[in-house]
């Protein structure tokens, strides 16, 4: 029998059932909640859950493991690599991020470099085959998260740029994120390390290599995010401020802010639109879909908050039609109301003090 008179030993009974088993997010929650002794709150039931949660992924041999990346031109001297619309596993090994990179009179521009070291290497090669021979003169990073900033190691650290609060966000939380990928997808970060960028941007255009680069400052997915044009071609790389068909994440998302950045991005001139995740856009769809989907998330979770749903009914909630096809949307919708109920909450309901 368990003992519940020591909150540690319940602590750790329920965390060993939880991550032990099969089910869903919702019900690993539901397993907490009916588990912790009763003076536990939800908010520290989460925070041992999700510290936890993730700690019993098995570990790959490294002489295993290879990305193969596959590289589409989506415009003239401009190519792709789609990640897969997925959340992080030892099978795709991080893989599942929109990186690109851009072939410019004098060099190369990248954007975004991949989960790990070993990823950013695979990059390195992949562009040194397409582009031989020209050097790397500049490297954008769109935003903190880790998918999109783990191969910077293998760039030199004088071509990494982007906005300073960029660069102090992945200063800041770029440690946590590693820790839990190496959780994630084990032996595929070996080596991985936090590089930061060492160009911080403030203008609104650069020129790099003969070709001009418009830079927008926005946010919302994140505190800061970076959205890059190719005034040459056209092409409008959104970072994570835009998805297409794959749910949206929201770890660290201002949702009115992102509404905002959206607006921004849907008013600009452009040819087309890489998203963070997800297949190239010609007619922006990725923009109205992202939109859509986290105008109807605050909107979903601010009603139930306002009705004094728990949590996990919160979860249960149905996902309208629309957004049933999307690629990890049930998963993401679960963790989504992890990142933001508790906020929804304290802002609908404040708490009463009582003289």
């Amino acid at each position: 029998m368990r003992d519940t008179s020591n909150p540690l030993s319940a602590r750790k009974s329920v965390l060993t059932s939880a991550v032990s088993s099969v089910t869903p997010l919702g019900q690993l929650l539901r397993n907490v909640s009916d588990n912790l002794p009763h003076n536990y709150s939800r908010r520290r039931a989460l925070q041992l859950l999700m510290g936890s949660a993730c700690t019993c992924c098995a570990s790959v041999h490294a002489n295993q493991l290879a990305y193969d990346l596959d590289v589409t031109e989506i415009a003239r001297g401009t190519w792709a690599i789609h990640g897969r619309t997925e959340y992080f596993t030892l099978q795709n090994g991080g893989n599942i991020v929109n990186v690109s990179f851009i072939e410019v009179p004098d060099g190369v521009v990248v954007i975004d470099t991949g989960p790990s070291r070993r990823y950013g290497e695979a990059l390195l090669h992949l562009i040194e085959k397409t582009v031989p021979g020209k050097p790397i003169l500049r490297v954008y990073n769109t935003h903190h998260h880790p998918d999109h900033i783990f191969g910077n190691q293998v760039f030199e650290r004088g071509s990494l740029a982007a906005p300073q609060q960029v660069i102090d966000n992945i200063i800041a939380e770029a440690d946590g994120f590693s820790d839990n990928l190496y959780r994630l997808i084990g032996d595929w970060m070996r080596g991985t390390t936090v590089v930061a960028p060492g160009v911080a941007l403030e203008s609104d255009f650069e020129e790099v290599g003969g070709r001009k680069f418009s830079l927008f400052y926005l946010s919302g997915h994140t505190s800061s995010d970076l959205a890059i044009r190719d005034d040459e071609t056209g092409v409008l790389f959104t970072g994570d401020l835009a998805f297409y068909n794959r749910a949206p994440t929201t770890p660290s998302a201002d949702i009115d802010g992102w509404l905002e950045s959206l607006k921004t991005l849907a008013s600009l001139d452009r040819e087309l639109i890489l998203p963070g995740h997800g297949l190239r856009d010609e007619r922006g769809g990725s923009l109205e879909q992202t939109a859509d989907y986290i105008n109807w998330l605050e909107e979903s979770l601010s009603e139930a908050a306002s009705l004094g749903f728990t949590m996990n009914e919160a979860m249960a909630q149905p996902i309208p039609d629309r957004f049933t096809s999307l690629d990890e949307v049930q998963t993401e919708y679960e963790r989504s109301v992890v990142h933001l109920y508790l906020g929804l909450e304290d802002n609908l309901l404040p708490a009463v003090t009582v003289d």
